[in-house]
């Protein structure tokens, strides 16, 4: 049989030397930028803690990001639904959809998430890493909102859903 790549370079990345950012509740291992992709994706694998918040309620105006869960549980909002995800589920959310997730009560959660088209977020990654650690400024986030096409909203649902976890 004959592979052929069309568009672009295979893009490999050995997990050995992949790149990971962790904050208290969390790692990132930071697997493909969109620089390093031809038709431009974004991945990374985040793994989290029990009682990990993961993200707030917020938009992608350009992309698609796509969550595979490898093991574990993660609750997430999609529009004005919460819903839990278990292992071997695939969620898909569209542009200008609200979504946000977390690791399920009393769960941990191993995901795998694409963005596409990709942009450069591998440093609103490590942004996010530095804030949970309080080592940058939550401000720092708002300000980026344009640069990483991501724009927080508030959902009374996500809240809600959150309290109930807690």
């Amino acid at each position: 049989m004959k592979i052929a790549v069309t568009g672009g370079r295979p893009v490999l990345t050995r997990h050995a030397e992949a790149e990971t950012c962790a904050d208290p509740s969390s790692v990132m291992t930071l697997l493909s930028d969109s620089d390093s992709t031809t038709g431009g994706f974004t991945s990374y694998r985040s793994t989290f803690a029990k009682g990990a918040v993961g993200a707030p309620a917020h938009f992608h105006t350009k992309a698609t990001e796509l969550f595979f869960v490898i093991s574990g549980s993660l609750q997430v909002l999609v529009g004005e639904e919460v819903t839990v995800l278990e292992a071997g589920d695939f969620l898909a959310v569209p542009p200008h959809t609200p979504h946000a997730f977390a690791a399920a009560p009393g769960c941990e959660a191993d995901v795998l998430s694409v963005f596409t088209p990709g942009m450069g977020r591998f440093d609103y990654l490590r942004l996010l890493g530095r804030v949970m650690r309080g080592e940058a400024d939550a401000k720092e986030i708002a300000a980026s909102a344009e640069r990483f096409d991501n724009h927080y909203v508030d959902s009374p649902v996500w809240r809600a859903a959150l309290e109930v976890s807690a």
